[in-house]
């Protein structure tokens, strides 16, 4: 049965798109099945697939209010080579649609039960806020990956970002724990990075992934051609670093589960 992880932080501008899509692909790269999951309005995950948002006839808004069963609505990243469930700007209106809905936190979790065991990963996208979307995708998932940047003020969201996580596990997802710290935009040659990176291994210990992504710009143009940076040019620095934070992660979970504290 595939691992379940949202890719999350209330902050904007961290990686956390750049992260899914790279992430899977690299996955893939590995031999894994994946699924990736576009819950961000804005489908940036969507574009830097390939897909375009604008001519979809089902989206992962189709599947949360039930217009289509979520195998409809699936897409191939012909470059990535994971399915993907798209988003575009209808995810907008799902915010006030599910809460009108039964089950509401629970939407995704239900559209995913069926399809589980044919994936060793499933990847999520969120908003950059607390929604009813992100909501969605941790009552759905095993974990959460947070993608930082190494700022103080980046530390302040994360503890606002952890409270969020246990009380959402508390009440809605009793398994949910942090799975791993990534750390992006990485420059350990500046002295507040290395500050950060002191606290997030004292507070967090082994939920802090080793590998960081750099600042890399094959990274940041890949997705204007619609495709992941191993594909895009796979000797660059960005692409190499999540090939290594793939196999961190198969290699993590092949050991006990931790639980990771604030």
């Amino acid at each position: 049965m595939a691992k379940v992880f949202a890719i999350a932080n209330q902050k904007g501008g961290v990686g956390k798109t750049t992260t899914c899509v790279n992430l899977a692909a690299s996955l893939v790269a590995t031999q894994r099945r994946v699924l990736l999951i576009d819950l961000d309005p804005q489908g940036n995950a969507t574009t830097g697939s390939g897909i375009d948002k604008l001519t979809l006839e089902h989206s992962v808004y189709d599947v949360l209010v039930g217009n289509c069963d979520l195998r409809d609505a699936m897409q191939v990243s012909e470059h990535g080579g994971y399915q993907l469930l798209p988003a575009n700007r209808d995810l907008t209106a799902a915010e006030v649609t599910l809460l009108e809905l039964p089950n509401k936190e629970q939407r995704l979790r239900q559209a995913l039960a069926p399809v589980r065991d044919n994936y060793d990963f499933i990847l999520i996208d969120c908003p950059p806020a607390l929604s009813m979307l992100t909501v969605n995708a941790l009552v759905a998932a095993d974990g959460v990956i947070i993608p930082m940047q190494c700022e103080y003020y980046a530390l302040e969201g994360l503890s606002d970002l952890v409270n969020s996580i246990q009380r959402i596990g508390a009440l809605l997802n009793p398994a949910l724990r942090i799975e791993g710290i990534l750390r992006t935009m990485y420059d350990g040659r500046i002295g507040l990075t290395q500050d950060v990176t002191a606290q997030l291994q004292a507070h967090f210990a082994d939920a802090l992934y080793d590998t960081t992504i750099p600042r890399n710009v094959r990274l940041a143009e890949a997705p204007s051609h619609g495709m992941p940076a191993l594909m895009y040019d796979k000797g660059s620095r960005g692409a190499r670093a999540y090939l290594d934070l793939a196999k961190e992660l198969v290699t993590r979970q092949r050991r006990s589960p931790r639980a990771a504290t604030a």
